[in-house]
C-alpha cells in the first residue's frame, strides 16, 4: 500500500512540478476544490500470495507487483504470515482451516462416532500434512485425520489462543455472561480464531446422538490444544478450566441457534 502512494505522490508532484512555457499563467493555474469532493475512481487490495490486486494500469509498471514472502507451511506458524479468508459468520482465519472444514462436513465427518477423538494413523497424518503445505486437500482423506490435523494446527501455533488471557479470568469464568466477557479480552485474530472453533464444536455437538460427542466431550478433546503450558500439573488444570470454558460457549452457541 505505501508503494501505491508513493507512486502517486510522484506522479503528483511530476504534474504540478511541469510548466507549459506556452501557455498564460492563468491557464495554468489548477482550481483545488473541497476536500470532500472525491471520486472513487478504483479499489486495490494486497494479499500477502497474489501481491496488489486491482491496481490502475498507468500504476502497474511503476508498483511492484511481487508480494513479499508468506510462509507456504500451516502448521507452527503465526497466522499473520498465511492466507486469511472470511468464514460465513464474518470471522477472519486462515484458508487452510476453512478447506479442511468443508471437506470435513462434505465427507460426512460430523456423523462419524468419535469424531475429534479418535487418532488418525501417522502414516496418512504425514502424507496430508505435506499436501496442505503445498494448500491442497487430499483426495479420499479420513474425515479423523482431518480432523486431528485441525486440532493439531491449534496445538502447534507460536502462541496458544488463550494465552493473552490470564488463567485466572478463565478459570472463574462460569456463567455464559462471563465467558463472553473473556473472549472480548482477546486480540481480534485470537478472538476470530476461538470463535470459528467454537462454531465447528457446537456443529459437531449438533449431531452427538450420532458421533457420541456431545458439547462436554467436544470441550475435552480440543481444550488442551487451545493453550500452552510447559509445567504439566498446571496444564493439566488448567485445561479442566479451558474445557469447561469451552462447554459454556459451545452450549451458549447452540442456544443462540435455536432461539
Amino acid at each position: 500500500i505505501l508503494a501505491v502512494v508513493v507512486a502517486v505522490l510522484r506522479k503528483s508532484f511530476v504534474g504540478f512540478g511541469c510548466r507549459n512555457f506556452g501557455v498564460d499563467e492563468e491557464q495554468q493555474m489548477v482550481e483545488i476544490g473541497w476536500p470532500t469532493d472525491v471520486q472513487h475512481v478504483t479499489h486495490v487490495t494486497f494479499d500477502r500470495f497474489n501481491g496488489f490486486l486491482g491496481l490502475p494500469v498507468e500504476l502497474e509498471p511503476e508498483v511492484p507487483r511481487k508480494p513479499p514472502s508468506a510462509s507456504r507451511r500451516v502448521f507452527g506458524v503465526s497466522t499473520e504470515s498465511m492466507q486469511l479468508s472470511f468464514d460465513s459468520r464474518g470471522n477472519c482465519v486462515p484458508t487452510i482451516l476453512l478447506m479442511m472444514q468443508r471437506s470435513l462436513y462434505s465427507q460426512g465427518g460430523l456423523q462419524s462416532e468419535g469424531i475429534f477423538r479418535i487418532n488418525p494413523e501417522n502414516g496418512e497424518e504425514e502424507y496430508a500434512r505435506e499436501q496442505l503445505n503445498q494448500g491442497l486437500i487430499p483426495e479420499n482423506i479420513d474425515v479423523h485425520c482431518l480432523a486431528g490435523l485441525i486440532k493439531a494446527w491449534f496445538r502447534e501455533l507460536p502462541r496458544g489462543i488463550l494465552d493473552s488471557v490470564r488463567p485466572e479470568k478463565v478459570m472463574q469464568a462460569q456463567s455464559p455472561e462471563e465467558c463472553g466477557r473473556v473472549l472480548s479480552l482477546l486480540p481480534p485474530a485470537e478472538a476470530a480464531l476461538l470463535n470459528w472453533a467454537v462454531n465447528l464444536m457446537a456443529d459437531v455437538a449438533h449431531f452427538h446422538h450420532l458421533n457420541k460427542m456431545n458439547a462436554h466431550n467436544i470441550a475435552m478433546v480440543f481444550a488442551p490444544n487451545m493453550t500452552q503450558m510447559w509445567e504439566p500439573l498446571t496444564a493439566l488444570m488448567h485445561a479442566v478450566h479451558v474445557m469447561n470454558f469451552l462447554k459454556t460457549l459451545i452450549s451458549k452457541t447452540i442456544r443462540e441457534r435455536r432461539d
